[in-house]
């Protein structure tokens, strides 16, 4: 039988939400997920301009893009500056109202962080792209250059 306490990706003894002693804090177990990462939400591309955009942000490193029910993300992986290295805030007292109204009730302790669509890589926009926008028989990619004359 498995035990109900394991260890996360970071070595940190991770317990199951409804086995926090009375008193502590699920952060005292946690990796601080929700400080390592923001997602904006952003209008779902429908038009070629649109997705380059998509595109654009992913030639940048660390971010991604994904969809959760009908709803898109970009979704920008850097850690908090804040974040101290026991994964507790070093500015708790001052820290911004959206950390503030963040509580433990709906956090991402126990998520897995996979998606259904998710996009990681500009040629994964592009490919999408040309699935999205490519009319039968025609292509998004630029005409085959032709051939040099041999001399």
């Amino acid at each position: 039988m498995a035990s109900s306490t394991d260890r996360d990706s970071f070595g940190t003894t991770k317990i199951q939400r409804h086995e926090l002693p009375k008193g502590e804090s699920l952060c005292e177990y946690c990796t601080a997920k929700c400080c390592r990462y923001f997602a904006m939400p952003i209008e779902e591309p429908e038009t070629f301009k649109e997705l380059e955009y998509l595109r654009w942000f992913l030639l940048h490193d660390r971010a991604s893009v994904f969809k959760e029910d009908d709803d898109w993300y970009l979704l920008v992986h850097t850690k908090c500056k804040h974040l101290q290295a026991d994964n507790r805030c070093g500015i708790y007292e001052t820290r911004p109202q959206i950390c503030r109204d963040y509580t433990t009730d709906n956090c991402e302790y126990e998520e897995d962080w996979t998606y259904e669509f998710y996009l990681e890589t500009p040629e994964q926009v592009w490919e999408y792209t040309e699935a999205v926008i490519q009319k039968k028989g025609q292509s998004i990619r630029s005409r085959k250059p032709e051939l040099l004359p041999v001399l």
